[in-house]
């Protein structure tokens, strides 16, 4: 039993009067809700309850059709509360919606596996449950995402340490990097079982998102169902990725070939950084490449691609994995033609030795080997 200062109650663990809500006023600058204990007994005892003479004025009484010598008289667990005070003495607010309002609706079940991608998702989403949400909007379309984590133990539910989230992108394709592309909502993670995200499109035709299921800390496997309300036609599935081979490499920057990325000192060096030859298979010159790399979470590092040869002398310009990031950075690649590339891995600092990781997926059959 836990104890906490009157007038608020606590039995067994659980607020009583957290169930059901049932009538709002606002009057005379005032904002009081009306609620009901479920057992149906033991009522709040601060302001605006049936025994607060100061509060209940003549006035508010013939407003609210009240009167509290009435309701002294049995208690049925029915009471009202000022906001302020709900406010103060409750954790967590639910709200009944009529989900009826909402001419389309689908949801999928799923299961994320503890054991599946880091614990915590600072760097990488790329084994986080995404999902593709494609809507055909009108210009004016309300959109209502449901997060629902399955609870089927009690002591689950009484101390639930599961944070949980979803994050919305404009994009339809997979999400690797949290922060790129800038996720258009991003909420706090809540170890309710419910997380709801509500969002208004504006614009018009065929719009696509990419919807990602995430947590603060991922300790154990859990069970979920995503669900999509919507006042336009939608489709919801799970992301696609046109990847068919996949091959991962250890290398390691160690004394010449920690080479630093290029700037400052070393200029002179990054040369000497491990390059990688990749040749594509000659199928085709639309191909997708996804480059990844991992390395310690202390230094900042990044890559570059360069086109070495084309079958068909079809140029790809050079590039690179962007802004050094700590310990992880990829990128994703479009429209590569059949050929050989050279990919050289780098920290942003000259010296920096220590382990990589360097996976690559291309939507064609490829080789990849170590050429300096």
């Amino acid at each position: 039993m836990k104890q906490l200062i009157p007038p608020f109650i606590l039995y067994d663990n659980f607020y009583l009067v957290t169930e059901c809500l049932l009538e709002y006023l606002a009057l005379q600058d005032k904002q009081l809700l009306m609620l009901k204990n479920p057992w149906t007994h033991l009522r709040w005892k601060g302001r605006y309850s049936e025994k607060d003479k100061l509060s209940w004025t003549p006035q508010l009484c013939k407003a609210l059709d009240y009167n509290p010598a009435d309701a002294q008289q049995f208690d049925d667990g029915v009471f009202w509360i000022d906001f302020k005070s709900v406010c103060h003495f409750f954790d967590v607010f639910y709200v009944n919606w009529d989900p009826s309002i909402f001419p389309y609706t689908y949801g999928l079940h799923a299961m994320w596996s503890a054991g599946l991608g880091p614990v915590k998702d600072l760097y990488s989403v790329a084994d986080n449950p995404q999902y593709t949400l494609e809507v055909n909007s009108n210009g004016s379309v309300a959109i209502w995402i449901l997060l629902t984590r399955h609870i089927t133990d009690k002591n689950d539910f009484a101390n639930n340490k599961e944070y949980i989230t979803v994050m919305v992108y404009k994009s339809g394709k997979k999400i690797y990097i949290p922060s790129d592309p800038k996720p258009i909502m991003d909420a706090v993670r809540l170890n309710s079982p419910h997380y709801l995200c509500q969002m208004i499109i504006s614009e018009c035709g065929y719009q696509k998102y990419t919807l990602v299921v995430a947590q603060y800390e991922k300790m154990k496997t859990i069970y979920y169902t995503l669900r999509v309300y919507s006042t336009a036609e939608f489709r919801l599935q799970k992301v696609k990725v046109p990847y068919i081979s996949k091959k991962r490499i250890t290398g390691e920057w160690k004394g010449k070939t920690a080479g630093g990325c290029g700037n400052g000192p070393s200029r002179e060096t990054y040369m000497n950084n491990p390059i990688y030859e990749l040749s594509l298979d000659d199928g085709s010159d639309d191909n997708d490449v996804l480059i990844e790399l991992k390395g310690p979470k202390q230094y900042n590092i990044g890559f570059e691609i360069k086109q070495f040869s084309s079958l068909r002398n079809k140029l790809f310009e050079t590039r690179s994995s962007g802004a050094f990031r700590r310990g992880y950075t990829i990128l994703a690649l479009e429209e590569v033609p059949a050929g050989v590339y050279n990919i050289q891995t780098m920290t942003f600092q000259q010296g920096e030795e220590g382990p990589f990781f360097l996976t690559i997926e291309a939507s064609c059959s490829f080789t990849i080997k170590r050429i300096q």
